[in-house]
């Protein structure tokens, strides 16, 4: 028999968001930010889905753990979500790396992320922990995650997702029953367990995990006592708790937030060149594979104050237009086309200069007569009039960041070395 709830578990939960690391692989994309600040769909930053999943499922409690790098991210969250009012029983914490356990101890792992923060998370009481990852794209509701939890009786739910079984390798995967129930826990696994009825599959980690708070805590305590723990929940925490406790999955189809025409349950890591770059051009198709434009489960983000975008210029040539593309505002695009692309805010494109294929970050301006495919920019890059990049690929390589699959990601320090 289910158990019938008089009000949304959420209520009594608070989102606690892991936001501190510098997401390496993104190479000089997070030379300046950290990997949650990352900009991402035009308008938003990665961190944003995390953020808005937890506000749309119920959730009004949240604290965000920062580290590497903070600063932008910082800057966005203060200025994007500081709508949270006190008196309506909201906080929304932003908790960096203060010292404030040791003088000399920073945020060891993810786990002690959490640990040091213990006292701030006891003054708003919850009575449920959902432990996220600030860096993922994916929409989600977590009140049926927290539902399954308490149905289940388990000590900690972990969100997992069904991959093909060689593709587990670089994450956190679970060996469960019939009743999936986790009877292991191994980081990275050479030879990933499948899946009972589907041994080509396994359940990866998504790095959500759902506990009660006074579990919780019990458990940070006795890892910070452990001198042989490396103070990571992946690592330490539940491994733990898959020997001596209860520990279930949750599978992400069960929470997954879809609208009417997305026909996969969309969740990306997009921790490499290659996967960021395809996560965003996936928005610029006709049925784009993540919806935005749901109105039903909104991503949240800093609302800027900008012009309307604007198309100028109508001659053969030189004509401003974009096909398959996003353009966010305060973009001009004068006299050149955008091809299957992402304009964010405040770019702007000069006359006869053409981008296909591109990734274009904030206040960047593109010069006349330039040619880029596969590119991604970073913010408040200026591209001289008439470079070609995406034709000839060992002059990009030598030139710029080239990505396994072709991507050249340009930045500031880059163009300055340019000797055109």
């Amino acid at each position: 028999m289910r158990e019938t709830y008089s009000q949304p578990l959420a209520r009594d939960a608070m989102a606690y968001v892991l936001a501190g690391g510098r997401g390496s692989r993104l190479l000089e994309l997070t030379d300046r930010r950290a990997k949650p600040a990352v900009y991402f769909g035009g308008v938003s930053r990665i961190i944003d889905f995390a953020l808005s999943n937890a506000i749309n499922s119920g959730i009004r409690r949240i604290g965000v753990a920062t580290q590497y790098k903070a600063h932008s991210l910082i800057r966005h969250m203060q200025r994007a979500w500081n709508f949270m009012r006190p008196e309506r029983n909201e906080s929304f914490d932003i908790l960096p790396a203060s010292q404030r356990v040791s003088e000399s101890q920073w945020y060891e792992g993810t786990a002690d992320a959490v640990f040091q923060n213990i006292d701030i998370i006891q003054a708003h009481a919850p009575k449920y922990m959902i432990i996220l990852a600030g860096d993922h794209v994916y929409k989600m509701d977590y009140e049926l995650m927290l539902r399954q939890h308490v149905e289940s009786g388990a000590d900690v739910t972990v969100g997992c997702l069904v991959v093909p079984r060689m593709e587990a390798t670089g994450f956190g995967v679970m060996h469960v029953d019939k009743t999936d129930r986790i009877t292991d826990f191994v980081e990275k696994p050479s030879d990933p367990p499948g899946i009972p009825g589907q041994e080509d599959m396994a359940l990866a980690s998504m790095g959500i995990y759902v506990f009660e708070t006074d579990f919780l805590f019990d458990q940070l305590r006795r890892d910070a006592d452990d001198p042989d723990s490396k103070r990571d929940f992946g690592g330490d925490i539940i491994p733990w708790i898959v020997k001596n406790g209860k520990a279930q999955a949750h599978r992400f189809t069960h929470s997954c937030i879809r609208a009417a025409d997305e026909i996969e349950e969309y969740w990306r890591d997009v921790g490499t060149l290659d996967a960021y770059f395809e996560a965003n051009l996936d928005l610029t198709d006709t049925v784009p594979k993540l919806n935005l434009y749901d109105r039903e489960w909104p991503i949240w983000t800093d609302q800027i104050v900008a012009a309307p975008a604007k198309f100028v210029h109508d001659e053969d040539g030189r004509r401003g237009c974009a096909i398959s593309s996003l353009i966010s505002q305060d973009c001009i695009v004068s006299g050149a086309m955008a091809k299957k692309s992402l304009l964010f805010t405040g770019v702007k494109m000069g006359s006869y200069s053409r981008v296909e294929r591109g990734v274009i970050l904030p206040y960047s301006n593109i010069g006349r007569g330039a040619r880029l495919k596969n590119v991604i920019l970073d913010s408040g890059v200026r591209i001289p009039e008439g470079l070609v990049v995406g034709e000839d690929p060992e002059l990009d390589a030598r030139r710029f960041r080239r990505s396994e699959k072709g991507v050249c990601l340009i930045t500031k320090p880059m163009i300055e070395k340019l000797d055109l």
